[in-house]
């Protein structure tokens, strides 16, 4: 196999499953093995490397090859090692499968690929003799998918006091050496540049109630009737900000309820029903007043009852229109070098980038694959847009 192929397969054969809040375990959970992999990758190359404690058994990895001309940029690289759970996929999810010159497998395309195109490229870069224009920080981060908890403690290198930052970044911290000037993310984006995308607050709903045998309903005060018509208000607001913003880049703000837990056993009036509610923001709107109009228009429909709003799980206001990163032109001209157009595009998911952007760095998103693969029961990518996005990667530091 070529070296992104075989990169990819190594990636994909390591399970790094994202729990997603749900209280499960066992081997195919958490990034350890990813992160065990690229420790000892970045070793065997004589690559500089450090690992970020992020919570337990979630480490990221950071790695730095340095430019080979002075006073150049630092651009840090991003990819997230957790994938979505492989449950009701199609296919053998850690087999790598090549056919007709795709890869098969869980985080083939999200985002796998686009991590194994920027490790293949810094190796290209490491054994090729042309000169380096820009040292690279490669940052493999943990937690994308649920949080962006290792993304935020990337930024935390470079935002946080030195006595305020935790003793585990020491490594790390002298690794990155400073804000970085631009960041390139990898996300599934067919070789196009997202400049900007939506933002999202999430958080869980606790509907409360009385519990009683249901024998006798009128002796407990059941939660699902108050959740029912929370749920109904949240229906009708969701609605109604489909028609806010309409013809934004990124789509309008969205409003929906992705779980909903209650009860336990029909012959039991429940007395708790929790909800987990997913708000995406177009960028410029503010997390804290997009949950607040949900929380209201709650109070409205549900009187009197006994609801409680966790805190935020996931808080992000979005990438706004990143003009100012200049690694977008960079990667314009790289990429038509090759011969390849890249086209500036907006999108409807959230990336890592609008984290680094809240930091100060501007941050730009790109990588093989197409969103329309992520997730999905039988996720694969393309190869020759992996490689292809190899060879964008390594003339950006070298053009």
């Amino acid at each position: 196999m070529t070296d992104h192929v075989a990169t990819l397969a190594d990636l994909v054969r390591r399970p790094s499953v994202n729990p997603m809040g749900r209280e499960v375990s066992g081997p195919e959970y958490l990034e350890g093995r990813v992160t065990d992999h690229l420790v000892q990758r970045f070793t065997a190359a004589g690559v500089a490397w450090a690992r970020q404690p992020v919570s337990p058994g979630r480490d990221n990895v950071i790695a730095r090859l340095e430019a080979t001309v002075a006073a150049a940029p630092v651009i840090l690289w991003d990819a997230h090692q957790d994938t979505v759970p492989a449950d009701g996929m199609t296919i053998e999810p850690f087999s790598p499968l090549v056919r007709d010159g795709r890869l098969y497998g869980r985080g083939a395309c999200d985002v796998k690929g686009g991590m194994a195109a920027m490790l293949t490229a810094l190796a290209r870069l490491q054994a090729s003799g042309s000169p380096r224009l820009a040292t690279v920080v490669f940052s493999a981060t943990v937690n994308e998918e649920f949080g962006f908890s290792g993304a935020k403690a990337i930024s935390r290198l470079w935002t946080a006091a030195e006595g305020d930052a935790p003793s585990s970044d020491t490594a790390a911290r002298a690794l990155l050496g400073g804000r970085p000037s631009a960041a390139i993310v990898a996300e599934p984006t067919t070789l196009d540049i997202v400049t900007q995308h939506k933002g999202a607050v999430r958080w869980r709903i606790r509907v409360h109630g009385r519990a009683c045998h249901s024998a006798f309903p009128e002796q407990g005060d059941n939660a699902i009737y108050p959740a029912g018509r929370a749920v109904l208000a949240i229906e009708d607001l969701a609605r109604e900000l489909l028609r806010r913003r309409p013809d934004h880049p990124c789509g309008p703000p969205t409003l929906s309820v992705g779980t909903i837990r209650g009860g336990t056993g029909v012959n039991l009036v429940p007395d708790l029903v929790v909800l987990e509610i997913d708000r995406r923001l177009v960028p410029g709107e503010s997390p804290v007043e997009a949950r607040d109009e949900v929380i209201r228009r709650i109070a409205a429909a549900v009187p009197g009852a006994r609801i409680e709003h966790d805190a935020p799980f996931v808080e992000s206001a979005g990438l706004p229109d990143a003009e100012a990163a200049g690694c977008g032109t960079a990667l314009e001209a790289a990429a038509a070098a090759i011969g390849i157009e890249c086209r500036r595009t907006a999108a409807r998911y959230g990336t890592n980038a609008s984290i680094f952007a809240a930091a100060g760095v501007p941050s730009v998103v790109f990588g093989p694959g197409s969103i329309a693969q992520a997730h999905t029961a039988d996720e694969w990518i393309d190869l020759d847009e992996v490689d292809e996005a190899v060879r964008i990667l390594c003339g950006l530091v070298t053009a």
